[in-house]
């Protein structure tokens, strides 16, 4: 009994260092997905600073090309009296009122460049008073008089003030755009800190998880052979080591549900705890409200506010957050069972599964107005039938789902061959994907549009991977607002020896 008792105490330490590593590697995956969102919301947010500077500078070198425009042409007037220039003028200085109300719009979240933009267009007004006071005397006839005046009107102080407030604004612009850049440099270098490290506790997870693994396997091997030797000897022994082997199998069985299921007791433990700290916190509620009915003074603010406001906000957050981690962690699971999954080629009829796949929906079809049609004859295929109608069902599914609530949905379903492939093309009417998005929709965990609908991400990554499966592509051409064309690459003859079949 000492043997088996110690193997067991072995194998106890064994499978807690193990749940302790897979804890810490969790840890880890959730710290560097956390650290990864929010490096991407500060480089969306940098790179949204650095292109309003873009605009803003872009937007000033406008006005400065229609300002010198205008007074280029203007002074060809007044030296050549051609209505032509008089013309380039008027089409330049027409803008110009327009390009300053642009520059201060964009600037309006500056307010030294709202003074700046204030000043330029006291300036302007005052240059423009005197352009139009000399061309409309060359417009009269006394080109002469126009001339002389051009020297004393103070235009050309006018423009050289203009000329030097514009180069400080543009010079302001680049000192953001430097600072921003810096920032957004700052911003991946603390990510990829972070990204190292979470990448070197997972392989220290993985080495402790090895080891243990390893470890175990030989001293169950170990203990094994020692049963079967004292099954040779004493009858009591036999009794004693069967009894023994029988819980070491029992343990390897746990052990197996441990490394293929539990990376989510974690999780469940937290969920748990959570209802109970809930329960508890309306009990703690309850108390303190019967103690500010007795006795007031004894419940200060502090503990009225963590009562009522502190603990019920962090318990819903939690909640929250480990439900969303659990409908992760159950995604996964599945793309994981589905990839393990055997594929079995037989004949299928596509015409005759897309109806089906309509059939499915069209109670959904029927509540918004909706159709979903075969245009021509479909390729028939040889491949396996619950993958392919898994890849079309979710494509239509999605159009139904994220349909333009202005028109009522069309599907269109087509296909046809090309050599010894199958082209389908599943074309909607729905709010369409930004062509930015075309790449990012298919990964996982990865949305494109407003979050406005149910849904974890991982339906056109499931497609994806089903389509690499069948030895497909797929691809999106789409613009926002007019809808989506999913383009669907197959072998009509399915190749099971590859290595993803």
């Amino acid at each position: 009994m000492g043997v088996s008792a110690t193997i067991r105490d072995d194998d106890r330490a064994l499978r807690r260092l193990l749940l302790w590593a897979m804890a810490l590697g969790f840890a880890a995956l959730l710290g560097a997905g956390i650290a990864a969102w929010s490096s991407t919301e500060r480089t969306q947010r940098y790179a949204a600073l650095v292109d309003h500077s873009y605009q803003v500078r872009d937007a000033i070198g406008r006005f400065q090309v229609s300002l010198e425009q205008s007074e280029t042409a203007r002074r060809g007037y007044l030296l050549t009296g051609n209505p032509l220039f008089r013309t380039l003028y008027q089409d330049n200085a027409g803008r110009l009122v327009a390009e300053l109300d642009e520059i201060g719009g964009l600037t309006l979240d500056n307010p030294a460049q709202v003074d700046a933009v204030a000043r330029v267009r006291r300036l302007l007004q005052v240059v423009q008073k005197t352009r139009e006071q000399s061309m409309a005397l060359v417009a009269s006839g006394d080109r002469a008089f126009a001339v002389t005046l051009f020297a004393q009107d103070g235009s050309v102080t006018g423009m050289r003030a203009i000329r030097a407030r514009l180069r400080v604004m543009l010079a302001a612009e680049e000192a953001l755009l430097d600072e921003r850049a810096a920032d957004q440099r700052a911003s991946v270098a603390t990510f990829l800190s972070v990204l190292a490290a979470a990448g070197f506790l997972v392989m220290l997870v993985a080495g402790v998880s090895f080891v243990t693994i390893f470890r175990f396997t030989r001293d169950l091997g170990a203990s094994r052979a020692r049963l079967q030797d004292m099954n040779d000897t004493l009858e009591d022994q036999v009794v004693e080591r069967t009894t023994d082997l029988a819980r070491a199998n029992e343990e390897i069985q746990r052990f197996a549900y441990i490394v293929s299921h539990d990376l989510r007791s974690p999780l469940v433990n937290v969920m748990g705890f959570t209802a109970e700290l809930e329960a508890g916190q309306k009990v703690l509620a309850e108390l303190v409200d019967r103690a500010e009915e007795a006795a007031p003074d004894l419940v200060t603010d502090e503990a009225r506010f963590a009562a009522r406001e502190d603990l019920p906000e962090a318990i819903g957050f939690i909640r929250t957050s480990t439900q969303k981690m659990d409908r992760l962690i159950n995604a996964i699971l599945k793309l994981s069972r589905e990839g393990r999954r055997t594929i079995t080629p037989e004949r299928v009829a596509m015409a005759a599964l897309i109806g089906g796949i309509r059939d499915t929906v069209q109670h959904r079809l029927d509540e918004i107005g909706g159709t979903v049609e075969v245009t021509g004859d479909l390729p028939t295929l040889v491949t396996d039938r619950l993958s392919i109608e898994q890849v079309f069902a979710n494509v239509i599914e999605n159009a139904v789902k994220y349909r333009d609530p202005k028109r009522p949905v069309r599907i269109a379903v087509s296909g046809q061959k090309q050599g010894a492939r199958a082209v389908f093309e599943i074309t909607d009417n729905g709010r369409g994907i930004d062509p930015r998005d075309h790449a990012r929709v298919f990964d996982l965990f990865r949305r494109s549009g407003p979050q406005d609908q149910p849904g974890e991400g991982i339906g056109l990554a499931h497609v994806r991977a089903l389509t690499y499966r069948l030895g497909g592509t797929i691809d999106v051409a789409s613009e926002l607002g007019q809808g989506a064309t999913f383009r669907i690459n197959l072998p009509l003859t399915i190749d099971t020896s590859g290595p993803l079949a």
